[in-house]
């Protein structure tokens, strides 16, 4: 091929790369006009300030009963709210949130459990997705029996409930919070491959591509290059909306006994032990379960808002 012809393709190239960048700005101006993403984002921006900061505001050590405080504090397992501001006695230790089973302050517990709900969320949809990712584009890319074996092995994942399947590999590998954040990445690498696959399969034959092939480069230089770049899109509404369902699951897991384990400050754990309580000590079951609520709207609330922002349906709106 001529040296002109490679100009020829280097400035297509060059011109593809400003157009993608000035999709995405399009995309995320009107991501920001979207009032449920812009929502989302906000409740997302809170709960990332609780996590970073709890720590500093956090009254109590969420893992100490109060009767080990310093100094010890007399009081009795699944006591109310006490919030001095709404009429509880001045001289009565303040518990924002009341009082769980084991003495501890709940209030504070809340608060370490959004730094450990946003880790499990981001930490196994990331492993999901680098996995799902490179398993689909080899799949999609390469086909034949690449494709075939890939894929029959994704159908086989799908094929069993998501939470049976997790619930299964806990049980093997033995119930704490590291085996249970794995379950859940296994369990979601077929979603993201899937995903990805299709993606691929669209792309690889765009003219692009095809330049880049008739000039010579290496399978995996267009592959990792060329189209995963262009593929991404669906990856990343998916990925938001799997990390929402991954809290779900880590809190399930985590109510059955097969995730974090006392005294760690997760969720789930919290409402599973105190479940038997909803009528005699109620905030116990509620500060979790609205919690766990917010946290999984937020993300379905931006994923939601990328789903319609990448569109390409609809660019008019902008």
């Amino acid at each position: 091929m001529t040296a002109e012809t490679k100009n020829v393709v280097k400035l297509d190239a060059e011109a593809l790369s400003l157009k993608s960048v000035s999709v995405w700005r399009i995309a995320l101006r009107r991501l920001f006009r979207r009032r449920s993403a812009v929502a989302g984002l906000v409740i997302l921006g809170i709960l990332t300030l609780i996590a970073i900061t709890a720590p500093l505001i956090a009254p109590y050590d969420p893992t100490v009963s109060m009767l080990d405080a310093d100094p010890p504090q007399r009081i009795k397992a699944r006591t109310a709210p006490c919030i001095h501001l709404l009429g509880c006695p001045e001289d009565q230790p303040q518990h924002l949130a009341g009082i769980d089973g084991n003495i501890r302050d709940q209030f504070s517990r809340l608060l370490f459990g959004a730094r450990l709900s946003l880790l499990v969320g981001i930490s196994t949809v990331s492993f999901a997705i680098i996995l799902g990712t490179v398993l689909g584009a080899i799949a999609g890319y390469f086909g034949g029996w690449w494709d075939i074996g890939i894929m029959r092995v994704m159908d086989v994942l799908l094929a069993f409930p998501s939470l049976l399947l997790a619930i299964a590999i806990v049980t093997v590998l033995g119930p704490g919070l590291i085996n249970a954040l794995l379950a859940i990445g296994i369990v979601d690498i077929p979603i993201f491959a899937r995903v990805m696959r299709a993606s691929v399969i669209s792309v690889r034959e765009m003219e692009y591509v095809s330049a880049t092939r008739a000039l010579g480069g290496s399978p995996f230089h267009i592959l990792f290059r060329r189209i995963l770049p262009n593929a991404l899109t669906p990856l990343i509404v998916q990925g938001t909306l799997g990390i929402a369902s991954a809290i779900l699951s880590a809190a399930a897991l985590s109510f059955l006994g097969l995730g974090a384990q006392p005294p760690t400050p997760e969720w789930g754990a919290m409402l599973g032990s105190e479940r038997n309580q909803v009528f005699t000590a109620p905030h116990l079951v509620f500060y979790p379960g609205l919690m766990i609520m917010l946290t999984v709207l937020c993300f379905n609330l931006i994923g939601d808002g990328l789903r319609d922002a990448l569109d390409p349906r609809l660019a008019h709106v902008s």
